[in-house]
């Protein structure tokens, strides 16, 4: 099950919970670009006879167990481990408590 929202960077945000991100004016249009964050709750594999036997109230099991990290995914690209908190009552969000760092050098 994957859960998918769009975000904007912030200037001023923060990267890793630590200092802010001090922006410089080159990148100051970097910072308006849209990007997709998804957060991957499970993953299953099923036949296609399988899912199309789904209906209303049917339960599909995910490979993780309550208590396991959430992946944070930006464009498709592992940036985080988190946790689901609840916002306000109704919304879900997550905290992030791990980030991952990146194996692409330069």
């Amino acid at each position: 099950m994957i859960a998918a929202a769009m975000a904007t960077i912030a200037p001023g945000g923060h990267h890793d919970g630590g200092e802010p991100i001090r922006p410089s004016r080159e990148l100051d249009a970097v910072y308006d670009i849209p990007v997709l964050v998804s957060a991957v709750l499970g993953r299953a594999t099923m036949q296609v006879s399988q899912i199309l036997k789904l209906g209303r109230g049917a339960v599909v099991e995910l490979d993780r167990k309550v208590g396991d990290p959430i992946d944070v995914f930006v464009n498709n690209r592992l940036v985080a481990r988190g946790e689901i908190v609840i916002i306000e009552g109704t919304r879900l969000g997550i905290t992030m408590t791990e980030i991952v760092k990146s194996d692409r050098a330069g």
